[in-house]
């Protein structure tokens, strides 16, 4: 995915009971956090697919959860064959991106932002992986 094909982006925080889910502006310059949706297994790639149609996507990128050292254990494993069956399910570009630091991350900018992830519940969880989804997604822009 070039950013020189302008469209706008889905950023993917792929968790086993919530999604996040970010969506670029159409410039590729800003990620902005939309509502998490919750895992459903063998259907999240088909939501994943058309949560990117709704959003007029032009291509998606998933965090891939990577070890410290850059190995990839059995949670990236994981995001690999969801990113395998998301293929089979869109025509759009997928691709997977290093995401080592963004739960942190997200976590840091809500306590900034005076909100306690360690509290949080429910729809609150759901912000939090967003965040990540948008933080993914930012990285992805910002190294293009």
């Amino acid at each position: 995915l070039a950013i020189a094909d302008h469209g706008r982006l889905l950023g993917v925080d792929y968790g086993e009971a919530r999604i996040g889910l970010a969506i670029s502006d159409p410039t590729g310059l800003i990620a902005t956090p939309i509502d998490a949706i919750k895992a459903a297994g063998n259907q999240d790639a088909a939501n994943i697919a058309r949560a990117a149609v709704e959003q007029e996507a032009r291509g998606i990128v998933v965090g891939l959860p990577l070890s410290l050292d850059g190995s990839q254990g059995p949670a990236a494993r994981k995001v690999n064959a969801f990113c395998a069956r998301l293929r089979k399910e869109t025509d759009l570009s997928v691709v997977t991106w290093d995401e080592r630091m963004t739960t942190v991350e997200a976590h840091s900018l809500l306590r900034e932002a005076g909100k306690s992830p360690s509290k949080a519940r429910g729809a609150a969880r759901g912000k939090i992986d967003s965040a990540s989804a948008a933080i993914i997604l930012d990285s992805y822009m910002q190294s293009n």
